[in-house]
């Protein structure tokens, strides 16, 4: 189940990379705040997996 979490975190990164990214070539400022609050989505995921993986040894 980590794993699904964590392979989740880091789509959710990569989604919002490419969303900011697009936003940026487009000249679209609210994909590109989307892309950057998709990120941070991935980012607090991350984190919370990595402690739980921390209190799990």
């Amino acid at each position: 189940m980590a794993k699904n979490q964590k392979n989740k975190a880091k789509m959710e990164q990569a989604k919002g990379k490419a969303k900011e990214a697009a936003g940026r070539a487009v000249g679209n400022e609210r994909m590109t705040a989307e892309g950057r609050a998709d990120q941070a989505k991935g980012d607090a995921r991350q984190a919370k997996e990595k402690m739980k993986d921390v209190f799990r040894h």
